[in-house]
């Protein structure tokens, strides 16, 4: 999965737009004080319009690091998934995602595996227009003997979007995203391929679930 430049047109974007072009005009403002020999008004309006600058590019950096994470406010399907026992310890998973995209994968193992990253943003970014949002990461095989998950062979695929940056590592980096961002982690959930089945891959605030199709309660 190709990174696009959907992002472009993010509230957030718009907003570090705003800020990196008011940024520029102080800055420009800047230079005329300069030239009229007004030392204190050159000063302030650099300093502005460097301050304005510095926070549109963390906002517009912030913007393409969460490119391909969606919005989460409830329990939703991430993906639907269709598994069909290929042989021994093998299967085959075709994931229906819903923006619509397929995508097929041949695993090794007794189980299904999915891992998918959270963030939870802190009321300033919810104001900014962020919300708490997954990512799903990885899709794998997964063994249920241990030395078979040691020796096995080992089937492992990414879920996830590409993008220049991925803000789950950003805040493991950089503390100054601590004041936006509340919380990040992993979530992971898997379930034995024992038959053909048709799964729902959920989400919600606490984490992955996976239920068998038409069943709520399994």
């Amino acid at each position: 999965m190709l990174f696009s430049f959907a992002w472009l047109t993010t509230p957030l974007v718009l907003v570090a737009a705003a800020l990196a072009l008011l940024g520029v005009i102080l800055a420009g403002a800047s230079v005329t004080a300069l030239r009229r020999r007004r030392p204190t008004r050159f000063l302030v309006r650099l300093l502005a319009g460097l301050l304005l600058l510095a926070v549109g590019a963390l906002l517009a950096t912030i913007s393409i690091a969460t490119y391909g994470y969606a919005a989460l406010t409830r329990e939703e399907v991430a993906a639907r998934i269709a598994v069909q026992p290929a042989g021994p310890q093998r299967f085959r998973a075709v994931f229906r995602f819903p923006d619509g995209r397929e995508a097929t994968y041949s695993l090794a193992g007794d189980e299904i595996y999915i891992d998918a990253h959270v963030l939870k943003w802190k009321p300033l970014a919810n104001f900014l227009g962020m919300h708490t949002a997954y990512e799903l990461d990885r899709v794998a095989g997964r063994y249920r003997s241990l030395d078979q998950e040691r020796a096995g062979p080992r089937t492992l695929f990414s879920l996830a979007q590409e993008k220049p940056v991925n803000i789950f590592h950003l805040r493991q980096r950089y503390a100054v995203l601590a004041p936006l961002l509340d919380v990040e982690y992993g979530s992971a959930a898997f379930v034995p391929v024992t038959r053909p089945l048709e799964l729902e891959l959920r989400i919600s605030t606490t984490g992955l679930l996976i239920r068998v199709a038409g069943q709520p309660g399994a």
